[in-house]
């Protein structure tokens, strides 16, 4: 006997919630592996595979996070990266990791990664961490030590910096192959907004955001950053 029709709209109010959570544009969902074509362009369901003949280890091997990358100034901080630039073999898995070293006195400003969740497991030293609610702009903040783990929510501005006299390190794994990066303070005044609509949408005042802009500290850094972020 065929279902009535109340039957079929219950199923169909049950099963297009669920269905809509299924990541259908993912590239590994359909083969076992997809690893980034770096030569063709990404897309926002990733890179297109590479053909699978010319798949190798390598693909899926890096030592990126093995040593602290280059110190970023005044930051004291060094920046490492294992994201699908780096490691082609991530494409499709909706993983990606760093590696962050923080001198005596550095920090990672407060910052975003708009596509994914983070978390924060440290190998050496101690760190002071934690993240703003986007609904209460509460701010969770934690003191923490090696073998601590610490989680920041998708999107959400968070930072971390150095509490002790040694360097301190620690591995940041991502729910999301390109996790993106913005971080706040280059956000306002590096931007290509006037300074009359910077001042209108923050309430810092004109003086101030020509001062900021000026003097341009953050520039080259988010620019190091950036380039670290995204080399080959």
């Amino acid at each position: 006997m065929a279902p009535s029709k109340a039957v079929v709209a219950h199923l169909v109010v049950l099963l297009v919630p669920l269905l809509s959570l299924l990541p259908f544009s993912s590239h590994a969902l359909t083969q076992d592996l997809c690893v980034a074509n770096r030569l063709l362009p990404d897309t926002p369901s990733g890179y297109p595979c590479k053909p699978k003949g010319l798949v190798s280890s390598d693909d899926f091997y890096s030592d990126a996070l093995a040593r602290p990358g280059p110190v970023i100034a005044p930051f004291n901080t060094s920046l490492a990266s294992a994201a699908v630039k780096q490691l082609p073999g991530l494409n499709g898995l909706g993983i990606s990791a760093t590696r962050v070293d923080v001198r005596p006195g550095g920090g990672v400003p407060m910052h975003t990664h708009p596509e994914a969740s983070e978390v924060m497991f440290v190998l050496e030293g101690t760190f002071s961490a934690g993240f703003i609610s986007a609904e209460t702009n509460k701010a969770y903040v934690k003191s923490l030590k090696k073998g601590d783990l610490y989680v920041f929510p998708q999107g959400l501005l968070h930072f971390q910096f150095n509490t002790g006299n040694t360097t301190a390190t620690a591995i940041a794994a991502y729910s999301n192959q390109n996790p993106g990066l913005q971080i706040a303070v280059y956000a306002l005044f590096g931007n290509t907004l006037t300074v009359e609509t910077v001042n209108k949408t923050t309430f810092v005042t004109k003086e101030e955001v020509m001062t900021h802009e000026a003097q341009g500290p953050l520039r080259p850094v988010v620019s190091a950053i950036l380039i670290n972020a995204r080399q080959d």
